[in-house]
């Protein structure tokens, strides 16, 4: 994946926080009420496992994508994978820009795994040290979310586990300040973060990403 591509993974996460702390900020609260003695080092240490788990699950996907190319020739295996990756950040550039259903029918695809994995995180509740907030944040990394499996697909367009973990660091590393600040700063950064104009101009950016991408594909091809 070209650089540009993780950098709009990043933006999707920073700027699809509304969508992280509707799905997270339950144990998020849970963790700010555990008292003033470690709050932050729980903080890091949860989302640093739910960061992991994007990884892990990125780089699944970015191997899973890879064996494409034994499937009918390189070339063209990697034209339809990184046509793929700029289509799906022509996708995440629109649901930024607001113009997309929600992301619920997505969600509900990985129910039936998820009810095997989250009776692991219950524990490690509640959490009052850093190695049960780890362990729970990889457990809580596997919870379904239309938004992590629209990243993913970009991770398996990707082609090689590298840049498929990559591709899931830069989209975690975006969804960190909404968590993070949840409970403290949240009111004012999600105001900015949902303003219509912010919203705009991270989603055109990010779908001028994949149209240049698309545009580039021809070239690709004729140089890989």
């Amino acid at each position: 994946m070209p650089e540009p591509g993780y950098a709009a993974l990043f933006l999707v996460g920073l700027l699809g926080g509304g969508h992280c702390v509707g799905m997270c900020g339950g144990i998020v609260g849970a963790l700010a009420a555990q008292g003033a003695g470690t709050p932050w080092r729980l903080h890091f240490a949860y989302n640093g496992g739910r960061i992991l788990s994007y990884c892990l699950a990125g780089a699944v996907a970015g191997a899973i994508g890879g064996l494409g190319a034994s499937w009918g020739g390189v070339v063209k295996a990697q034209w339809l994978l990184y046509v793929l990756a700029n289509l799906m950040l022509v996708a995440l550039g629109i649901y930024l820009m607001g113009w997309t259903v929600s992301l619920s029918a997505v969600e509900r695809m990985g129910q039936a795994l998820w009810r095997r994995v989250a009776p692991l995180g219950a524990r490690f509740l509640p959490a009052r040290t850093v190695g049960q907030a780890l362990p729970l944040g990889m457990v809580w990394g596997w919870l379904p979310c239309g938004l992590v499996y629209s990243a993913l697909a970009t991770a398996l367009a990707s082609g090689s586990v590298e840049r498929g973990a990559l591709s899931m660091l830069a989209f975690g590393l975006g969804t960190l300040p909404n968590l993070l600040l949840a409970g403290v700063l949240l009111s004012r950064f999600k105001r900015f973060a949902q303003a219509r104009a912010v919203r705009w101009t991270a989603g055109a950016l990010v779908l001028a990403f994949g149209v240049l991408g698309l545009l580039r594909a021809g070239r690709f091809v004729g140089t890989a």
